[in-house]
């Protein structure tokens, strides 16, 4: 469906406002003019973020993952298809965690192909009998897209499986890209017809959806949207290898809450946004943010849970009963070890197989006495790989019963085929171990079903032949690989790679006494019957209510091309500054104060080459030789660079060293700023910033005269920020009785006199204006960092000064789009110097005079 807000991508891109900003329901909201509000119902009209009208005030959740949770099966007599809940799809359970009333509408696709003359029946019986919206990816498009780049080339990275030669994994095949990308537009459009962007939200599942986020956000800049990742997240160096990883990464933080089994996998997340996209996050009040620009992305922790009536139900049927007592007749005598695993090179089947063989060689008695049963699920994905580990399990497992075995015993026991529910449970309800021994898995819930099932429950202790009051035990052998090992710490953790590790975790789980079995059992049982799925549902989605819920406090404005596409979000006053607008104001005032920095604002902060240009120097030159004009340059460098660099502009003012020197014009002697003159302090903070840039491969320090400055710009990201943090909390407990401030900006850690800022240098300077008898009727201040937030401050607090006969026009400016005590924003330096040729241009009265400036009046106010 089309959105108005999108209808012409290359003007969104271009960083025009996109909408206007929105209220919460009940207010009125809808702008005619910027700053004027019309008395419109709020429930009835449309905000401008779609053309999907409101259908009404309720809330629902939109699910989105993969694939629908429905069986699909076609009718022999009819030929009509008949479709079923999938029972045991999580995302079937995850519904308990919302209330009665919520409706739930899912979007994905079918598990088998619907002939495209039968989509439009189908879809409209499944969008009336279960609220279930379908993709119809098409056949080829599904082929490339899952079972090629999810499979073929996420899956495998995401669990720490490099290409190294195409033997092994498959190398990038951009062939394959499009097609992820191609299905994930189609989900969007899905979306997109059954959304109401005003109360839905919207929580996508897993990584097949990666970039389904930015097209959304693309579509409607204040969706509220989640993403939970249900398989793990490489480190940085496995990442990074992905050649679409800024793409990927974008994608997800279009999102405003973005989930994880563990913190590993979230800590993962975080360092690749910081190493490739250079984002910081912190922690607010006990929950980790992304600043991105301007939205915070919040990021949650959380191991699903399993559906705790579910299994209770299962364990419950007749069918489970009779199995029970199969199996306990089947294995009389011997101790059932259970492994329940999907066929693929991760779970580490083989080597689980290897370990109890190192078990029974190594304990000759438990030969006869322990079985393992190893119930193998279908693969999910094809492949030379999963061939190969198929085939090596069933070599090392004959070769097990080989050596091992009798004509009576097997110690190995491999079930290849479709194992139903109950009889799964079954195994779950009489295994004394269950071992999970994969080399790197998501979050894995065999432990959690194994837990339940031995908890048990009326129907099965009659089965059992067991009272109520019998005391339950369970012992659980988990790879510290995996998801769910740092929730059961009564579980023994392994190195699923040692062998000889594992053989004696499962002796260790096969003697411990009775009474211990029963202490881990309880304390597992406790954890996993009150962190169930209803449970993980419940909270995720409330904290992505508490995610969204300054969506209507910020403007929002769309840049970025294609899958770089992001939305930032800021102030509703905060606009771009119109050359025109801001050039009219300085023609028609006589008493000009305009502050100016220096890196980031007059010179690129990444450009090698720190001096002005020729062109900067005449512009500024101009400016100051203006009567009217006071002109001054604020900045954190030392005050022989600036006076040499500037030096051409005889009537310029310059604030060295964020104002510990002032000087008026290049006639006039320097001032040094009082509060500062005590620098011994300096004695203490030099050997302690030697110390970390020691320590600190990339790290520098910078000496001023009134300070001292670390920087780690050329340092490890991740490390450089790890030590800027802890040099911080040095300084500030050595410095806690001295005259100094430390401050940690974007890549430094400074230490400057206490009482000086750039802030008092606007106060100063506007204050002798004043006392001048000419107070400035134009006041102009433009930098690009957070030193020069205390400039905007001041000249902003300078508007109530009683002093000033006429409050002055007032031009605080910052340069990038981000969040700022300014009120406009230039994108870069080079809108900068459009903006001082129009003023340049506007100080002299015949432009001939100044051949070499070119002005280009823009207004994208």
């Amino acid at each position: 469906m089309a959105s108005r807000s999108c209808a012409n991508f290359l003007h969104l891109a271009s960083g025009n406002l996109l909408d206007i900003p929105q209220t919460p329901r009940g207010l009125p909201r809808v702008m005619t003019v910027p700053g004027i509000i019309s008395d419109m119902d709020s429930c009835s009209s449309n905000d401008g973020d779609s053309d999907v009208a409101s259908s009404g005030c309720r809330e629902r959740k939109i699910i989105v993952a993969n694939m629908l949770p429905l069986h699909a099966k076609r009718d022999r007599e009819t030929s009509k298809w008949r479709f079923s809940w999938d029972e045991d799809s999580l995302l079937l359970h995850l519904k308990d965690g919302f209330s009665p009333e919520m409706e739930v509408v899912y979007v994905g696709s079918l598990k088998v192909d619907i002939d495209v003359n039968e989509q439009e029946e189908v879809a409209q019986k499944l969008l009336e009998d279960f609220n279930c919206v379908p993709t119809f990816v098409p056949h080829d498009l599904q082929k490339k897209f899952y079972l090629g780049f999810c499979k073929q080339h996420l899956w495998p990275l995401f669990h720490y499986m490099l290409p190294m030669c195409p033997d092994h994994g498959d190398r990038f095949d951009r062939i394959l890209w499009q097609a992820y990308v191609s299905a994930n537009k189609i989900f969007a459009d899905k979306v997109m017809e059954v959304i109401n962007p005003d109360d839905d939200y919207v929580w996508i599942h897993d990584y097949h959806l990666m970039v389904l986020p930015t097209f959304l956000r693309k579509h409607l800049n204040r969706i509220k949207l989640g993403f939970f990742l249900h398989s793990p997240f490489p480190s940085s160096e496995i990442y990074r290898t992905l050649p679409v990883r800024d793409e990927i990464l974008r994608g997800l933080l279009n999102c405003d809450l973005i989930g994880f089994h563990t913190f590993d996998y979230a800590r993962h997340f975080l360092s690749c946004c910081s190493r490739m996209l250079g984002l910081d996050y912190e922690s607010k009040r006990g929950h980790i943010g992304l600043d991105y620009f301007g939205r915070t992305v919040f990021i949650k922790i959380l191991p699903v849970g399993v559906h705790m009536g579910r299994l209770e139900s299962v364990l419950n049927l007749s069918s489970t009963a009779a199995r029970v007592k199969e199996i306990q007749k089947q294995f009389e005598g011997k101790k059932l070890i259970l492994g329940i695993d999907d066929m693929d090179i991760f779970k580490g089947i083989s080597l689980k197989l290897l370990a109890v063989e190192q078990l029974l060689q190594q304990h000759p008695d438990l030969q006869g006495k322990i079985v393992l049963v190893q119930i193998v699920n279908p693969a999910r994905g094809f492949g030379k790989d999963v061939q190969e580990a198929k085939k090596e399990t069933y070599m090392t497992a004959k070769k097990i019963n080989e050596v091992y075995g009798s004509p009576n015993y097997q110690p190995v026991i491999l079930i290849d085929r479709p194992v139903p529910r109950y009889e799964k449970s079954a195994y779950y309800a009489l295994a004394e171990c269950c071992i999970v021994n994969a080399v790197r898995d998501g979050m894995n819930l065999v432990p959690y079903k194994y837990i339940v099932c031995r908890q048990g429950t009326p129907g099965m202790d009659e089965a059992l032949g067991v009272k109520p009051e019998y005391p339950r035990t369970s012992m659980l052998v988990v790879s510290e690989f995996i998801g769910c090992s740092p929730s059961l710490s009564g579980a023994i953790r392994v190195n699923p790679w040692d062998i000889d590790a594992v053989a004696e975790a499962l002796n260790t789980a096969i003697t411990i006494p009775e009474s211990e079995k029963q202490l881990r059992h309880e304390k597992h049982y406790r954890y996993v019957s009150t962190h169930d799925v209803a449970y993980w549902a419940r909270s995720f989605v409330m904290d992505l209510d508490r995610a969204c819920q300054d969506h209507y406090s910020k403007g929002c404005w769309g840049i970025g091309l294609g899958l770089s596409f992001r939305v930032v979000s800021l102030s509703p006053n905060f606009r771009r500054l119109a050359i025109d607008h801001i050039c009219s104001a300085y023609r028609r005032t006589s008493r000009r104060a305009i502050f100016l920095d220096y890196d980031g604002t007059l010179v690129p902060e990444a450009s090698i080459i720190k001096t002005p240009s020729p062109e900067v120097i005449s512009i500024i030159k101009t400016l100051c030789d203006d009567p009217k004009s006071t002109v001054f340059i604020v900045s954190g460098r030392g005050r022989a660079s600036l006076s040499d660099w500037l030096a051409p502009c005889e009537k310029l003012g310059i604030a060295a060293e964020h104002g510990y020197f002032i000087r008026w014009s290049k006639d006039s002697e320097w001032e040094t700023s009082p509060v500062g003159a005590d620098l011994e302090w300096k004695k203490i903070v030099e050997p302690v910033m030697s110390l970390y840039r020691e320590a600190t491969d990339g790290s520098s320090i910078e000496t001023k005269e009134s300070g001292l400055v670390w920087h780690h710009q050329d340092a490890d990201p991740d490390f450089g920020s790890c030590q800027a943090k802890e040099l911080l909390d040095h300084l500030e407990s050595v410095l806690a009785n001295e005259p100094a401030v430390v401050h940690r900006g974007q890549h430094i850690v400074e230490v400057k006199p206490q009482g000086v800022s750039k802030g008092l240098v606007a106060e100063k300077v506007l204050s002798r204006m004043v006392n001048g008898g000419k107070p400035p009727d134009f006041v102009m201040c433009v930098g690009d960092d957070k030193s020069d937030e205390d400039m905007f401050q001041s000249i902003l607090t300078s508007v109530s000064n009683p002093s000033l006969p006429v409050a002055p026009e007032i031009f605080a400016c910052t340069v990038g789009r981000k969040p700022s005590k300014a009120r406009y924003y230039l994108d870069d330096t080079a809108d900068v110097l459009k903006l001082l040729k129009g003023l340049a241009t506007a100080t002299i009265s015949k432009p001939r005079c100044l051949p070499e400036i070119k002005v280009s009046f823009e207004s994208n106010a």
